[in-house]
């Protein structure tokens, strides 16, 4: 047999593919009428960016897996205070080591008097505090893929400082007359400059009369700085792709699922009240002729079918027909009790579920025992390598969103407060010619979530003990400013030396549990090896 040949479903040979097979038609051809548009990202995201942000804003307002998301993004990238841990570059800036750290403890000290003042005279609007500013960036992210807030500045208050920020939604940035593509340079109402780069904003003022889509024309053009370089708006989001003006929503790769399953959800809970109402049905006989009679017979027919109807509930209410009571009634001629059997309660509905479930985790970052809240499936190894994928995704997130969000509003209020004379830099030190070496920061949110604390523990000291890392690291993963703590054990071991109270186990560890001489050799030369039941 010569030329012998493979065919397709189609009866055409089958060709053999040099190329990828996600740039073919698939082995079966299963692929050839998947021909998406190469595009931008803008040219994707933004003539439904609208539509997106408002269907965020529904799923967050209304369904209960995304609002716990993003409760769960605010509390493990945020926490419940938002910490500055100030590190400037001291050695570039010819500080001495005293010096850098005489000048952090006032710089954090100033810092959180002013940030977290109950007043709130860092937020224009008086409502939040540093943390909570925070955490509303986040939840703009979140729901919208942009961090957006204006700094103003606002004296002849009851504050030392003038500096204050404005969270401004990202919904009210938009084109001059809501036009989809307004200019080459102003995309999703951001004018960029020749090399692509943010210089101003134009804000519609906001009216809760009217939709946003109708406020286009009432629009405020701010600029990204002043002419000395001071930032008067702030725009943070995770820029994927070349020319990117825009974020996108952590919802947006998962918007149908979620919808969809909100709907399963109430389908199946109707489904269930239904089958709840009716424990037993009576059913009637009626011949199809009788039927068709009825449905398509003319005014006495119907009113024929009016008066059996009448006799049969007039008959049924005299039975006094009862299921759980002691009487068994009589039915009409022709019918007949059903009882309503429930059948397969499940149907497979448990494992679609899961499968929605696992699938809205992995689009919000986070592990499905996360996302659920249920840990009964999981065991201790299973729980926190969900865990820590979890940890890894908010880590990203607080260091290229709520990091940068923070910074940018504590480099105002530093340019302020050198100004003013309250931070005191050391000789020789000018704000505007070393900014990015004097803003220089680390934030500490909330710690790692600890599911067994001894094993944890006991991992953060050999870590430390065996230099792989350090205080500083490790109390930072539960949250913790290792400078404070530091500081209050010093002061809990003076007023425990004055109170004439012992020092604490963990000081006096070498003294309860010396460390053991080696053992002497046995006669083989070796040393004396524990056995398994003393180990």
């Amino acid at each position: 047999m010569k030329n012998v040949q493979i065919l397709s479903h189609t009866g055409e040979p089958i060709r053999q593919m040099s190329a990828y097979e996600g740039g073919g038609q698939g082995f079966g051809g299963q692929l050839a009428s998947w021909t998406p548009e190469l595009t931008t990202e803008d040219a994707a995201l933004l003539p439904n960016l609208d539509l997106s942000n408002a269907r965020s804003d529904d799923l967050v307002r209304n369904n209960a897996y995304a609002a716990g998301g993003l409760r769960l993004h605010l509390d493990n990238i945020v926490g419940h205070i938002f910490k500055l841990n100030w590190q400037p570059m001291w050695r570039r800036l010819g500080w001495t080591e005293d010096e850098f750290m005489a000048v952090k403890t006032d710089v954090e000290s100033a810092w959180l008097e002013y940030a977290e003042d109950e007043r709130c005279y860092i937020d224009a609007e008086q409502k939040r505090t540093f943390t909570m500013l925070i955490r509303a960036g986040i939840s703009q992210h979140f729901s919208y893929g942009d961090v957006m807030c204006a700094a103003e500045w606002i004296p002849r208050r009851n504050s030392d400082y003038a500096t204050a920020i404005k969270m401004v939604s990202p919904k009210r940035v938009r084109n001059p007359g809501n036009v989809t593509s307004y200019d080459a340079r102003i995309r999703g109402g951001i004018k960029h400059g020749k090399h692509g780069n943010a210089v101003g904003f134009y804000v519609a003022d906001s009216n809760m009369n009217l939709p946003l889509s109708m406020v286009g024309h009432n629009l405020r053009y701010i600029p990204k700085e002043t002419w000395w370089g001071r930032r008067k708006f702030i725009h943070i989001f995770d820029a994927r792709d070349d020319g990117q003006s825009r974020g996108s929503n952590t919802l947006m790769s998962i918007m149908s699922q979620m919808h969809m399953h909100d709907k399963l959800q109430q389908t199946k809970l109707q489904n269930a009240i239904v089958n709840a109402m009716y424990a037993a049905t009576i059913e009637s006989e009626l011949d199809s002729e009788s039927a068709f009679q009825f449905i398509t017979g003319g005014e006495d027919t119907q009113k024929n079918l009016w008066n059996w109807l009448g006799a049969v509930n007039k008959y049924h209410k005299g039975a006094n027909i009862r299921m759980n009571g002691a009487k068994v009634s009589h039915l009409m001629p022709g019918e007949k009790l059903s009882l309503q059997k429930p059948g397969n309660s499940d149907n497979g509905y448990s494992q679609l579920e899961n499968s929605f479930l696992q699938y809205m985790a992995v689009g919000t970052g986070v592990s499905v025992e996360q996302y659920t809240h249920n840990f009964q499936n999981s065991n201790y190894s299973g729980a926190r390598a969900g865990l820590n994928e979890s940890w890894r995704y908010f880590m990203g997130d607080r260091k290229i969103i709520a990091s940068r969000q923070a910074t940018a509003i504590f480099s105002l209020w530093l340019e302020e407060a050198i100004a003013k004379g309250v931070i005191k830099l050391p000789k020789g030190t000018n704000f505007w010619e070393a900014r990015s070496a004097l803003c220089r920061s680390d934030w500490i949110g909330s710690g790692r979530l600890s599911i067994d604390g001894i094993k944890e523990v006991k991992e953060s000291i050999l870590l430390i003990e065996s230099g792989l890392s350090t205080y500083q690291k490790e109390l930072a993963k539960m949250g913790e400013d290792y400078i404070e703590v530091f500081e209050q054990q010093m002061r809990e071991m003076k007023l425990r030396e004055d109170k004439g109270l012992p020092k604490p186990s963990w000081v006096q560890a070498e003294e309860l549990a010396p460390e053991q001489p080696d053992e002497p050799a046995n006669n083989n030369g070796k040393k004396n090896e524990p056995n398994s039941e003393s180990v």
